[in-house]
């Protein structure tokens, strides 16, 4: 792996983690001594079905900034929302069935994940998911949510 701070092609692993679909790696640089973070993922070729018919390859980080946005001032760091993201990209490839899944089970998964881990961040992705365009609306919402 190449240094993204000095272009030295020399590196080494200090610390592995993985999760459902993801191993994140934290590597240090054996010449400037600067530390960085990579991932790798397994590409299966998923593809999403939106509600207008036609079809687009699935993007994870179409997911991460959606649910980054959510949890945007909320009291994650930037592993637990990894983690999140990991946990819904591996219940959307477990979903899909013959490698198309539609928009729809996608953003469930995503409301679902939210849900457990932080409310208000469930309730601003639901806010745009659900379309939401009135008080009524959000008040309906957190009705469900509270009940």
């Amino acid at each position: 792996m190449i240094c993204p701070y000095c272009n030295n092609p020399e590196t080494k692993v200090i610390d592995k983690r993985d999760n459902e679909s993801v191993t994140r790696r934290r590597r240090e640089c054996l010449k400037c001594g600067k530390r960085f973070t990579t991932y790798e993922r397994i590409e299966l070729g998923l593809w999403v079905v939106k509600k207008e018919g036609y079809k687009e390859k699935f993007s994870i980080e179409k997911i991460e900034k959606g649910v980054s946005l959510c949890m945007n001032k909320r009291s994650f760091t930037p592993e637990e929302t990894e983690d999140i993201v990991s946990k819904i990209e591996a219940r959307v490839y477990r979903a899909a069935k013959d490698k198309d899944i539609p928009t729809s089970k996608i953003g469930e998964i995503v409301m679902a994940e939210l849900k457990k881990v932080d409310k208000v961040a469930y309730m601003r992705f639901a806010a745009v998911y659900k379309e939401m365009d009135s008080l009524e609306d959000f008040e309906k919402e957190i009705k469900e949510l509270k009940g």
